[in-house]
């Protein structure tokens, strides 16, 4: 179970969103070196505090944590010695083999299989909402049921800022265009505007004559929402939120000519170390500091472990 310490350090960064995963030893078989309910934290550059086992074993957690991180998707990690485990080209000898959980062929483990439980803790993405109006309380009050952190923005503050989700103005004229243009200029994958057709109109030939360019105002999605023939206020908030939902996970606004979201940017912290294949084992690893490596022929080779690196230098050596 997780000590009182690794508790405090999840606690700690989950505070200052930092995205990380928590790996729970779930079931072991001897002779690891681990037991059922040891665990780590791993984080976005793939360090890992606590213990899942030795370092063979610590590069499996680490790649497949790496992954939970980016498809925010909780996953059971077999760790196996050998086995009938199918072999994918992209990822050397793990291969997923049914929902929810994925095996991967570790030949350095010295004994049983470990099956490790890797749960994602991401932060909220941030969705500015400005204005105090019946629309703009319902965007506030749903948009919580989804996961979001639903920011007011009063007097122009706190302003967009890179890494948030969503920009959402509906002030009926206050405070918009300075808000919009920040939107736009710091890449906010959805930028909406709640006002009429003739009203958004306007606002965007004022942007235009203060220098915004178009294929900018073309991002700005006015009247804010998919059609869906919404008309109290809770169903123009829902939406409004569908399209924060297809910004969030890669999708497009209904209008199939023009996209009207951006990539969702990634969560701070949450950039994941490039990967490589142990030519020895066929394991892959994450590069982070202290992966074992050498340089060969001009390029730099990575391996799961030392054993790995010197069975390397001593075939070439010798070759």
């Amino acid at each position: 179970m997780m000590t009182g310490a690794l508790s405090r350090r999840a606690q700690e960064l989950a505070a200052q969103g930092t995205p990380f995963v928590t790996a729970t030893v779930v079931r072991a078989q001897r002779p690891t070196s681990v037991k059922a309910g040891d665990a780590a934290l791993v984080l976005g550059d793939g360090t890992i505090e606590g213990f899942v086992g030795g370092v063979c074993a610590q590069q499996s957690v680490r790649v497949y944590a790496l992954k939970a991180i980016e498809t925010e998707e909780a996953v059971l990690l077999r760790i196996v010695p050998d086995g009938p485990v199918g072999e994918d080209p992209g990822t050397g000898r793990e291969i997923e083999i049914e929902e929810g959980a994925v095996t991967a062929q570790n030949p350095c483990l010295s004994g049983g299989a470990i099956e490790v439980f890797l749960e994602p803790v991401l932060p909220a993405p941030r969705v500015l909402v400005v204005g105090d109006t019946p629309i703009a309380a319902a965007v506030r009050s749903l948009g919580a049921e989804l996961g979001l952190e639903l920011v007011a923005v009063e007097g122009g503050a706190p302003e967009p800022a890179a890494g948030d989700l969503a920009l959402v103005v509906a002030a009926h004229g206050r405070d918009e265009l300075h808000t919009l243009r920040r939107g736009l200029e710091t890449g906010v994958p959805y930028v909406g505007l709640v006002a009429s057709r003739k009203r958004g109109a306007g606002v965007l030939a004022d942007l235009r004559a203060d220098g915004v360019p178009d294929e900018q105002l073309d991002l700005i999605d006015v009247p804010a929402g998919i059609d869906i023939g919404a008309r109290t206020p809770a169903e123009v908030a829902l939406s409004i939120l569908a399209t924060i939902v297809a910004a969030r996970r890669g999708g497009r606004a209904a209008a199939p000519d023009r996209p009207r979201v951006r990539a969702a940017p990634a969560a701070p912290g949450s950039t994941p170390p490039p990967l490589a294949v142990d030519p020895i084992c066929g394991m892959t690893v994450a590069v982070v500091p202290g992966t074992p490596s050498l340089e060969y022929e001009g390029e730099t080779v990575y391996f799961c472990c030392d054993g790995c690196r010197s069975t390397f230098r001593a075939r070439h050596e010798a070759a």
